[in-house]
């Protein structure tokens, strides 16, 4: 029996998870096709450049997801607190409350981030800068905001690495409510 190949949505979420577990140079092709189910020639059928076409098809995947669940509420809610909340709750849920690795920040400290750096640079810069506007419209001075807006994305990328470097997930979750409270929300929901 024939089986069916993933749609995209899937196919780049099986490849990433390989790319959380592995890194970019341990991810080979057999892994990947492993985990997808797939052949060289299907994934090669699906990415005519590769691995690293895989990696940017990710990372686009990721910035896409992040767009459309943190950056645009951000950005275009008219109450920046209710943005500033909604982006905690989505980095919650999409990091599954420190159990998941950020990839795109696992790619930005290995060996592979010289390929990837656009795409990294653009996908923090863009967190920073719509977290900057939506605290500058809460009330805070331009260079604050900025600076809060930094504090706050290292924050939570510590807060990962922090966790499962001690295999200690309350560590993501007292982060997020100190958090919560440097960016002026109250510390429970």
């Amino acid at each position: 029996m024939r089986r069916i190949a993933p749609d995209r949505d899937e196919l780049l979420g099986m490849i990433a998870e390989v790319f959380r577990e592995h890194g970019y140079e341990g991810a080979s092709l057999a892994l990947i096709g492993e985990a997808t189910g797939l052949g060289k020639g299907s994934l090669y059928h699906f990415f005519p450049g590769g691995k690293e076409e895989m990696a940017r098809a990710v990372i686009a995947h990721i910035a896409a997801w992040f767009e459309d669940n943190v950056f645009a509420p951000l950005r275009d809610n008219a109450d920046p607190p209710a943005g500033i909340e909604h982006m905690l709750a989505a980095t919650d849920s999409y990091f599954r409350s420190g159990r998941r690795v950020c990839l795109i920040g696992a790619f930005a400290l290995d060996e592979s981030r010289d390929l990837f750096a656009g795409q990294i640079r653009d996908y923090f810069g863009r967190w920073v800068t719509h977290l900057a506007d939506a605290l500058e419209r809460s009330g805070h001075r331009p260079g604050e905001a900025g600076e809060l807006a930094e504090e706050a994305v290292a924050a939570i990328q510590g807060a990962l690495t922090l966790a499962r470097a001690a295999n200690d997930l309350d560590v993501f979750s007292r982060a997020s409510r100190r958090l919560r409270v440097r960016l002026g929300l109250p510390a429970e929901v």
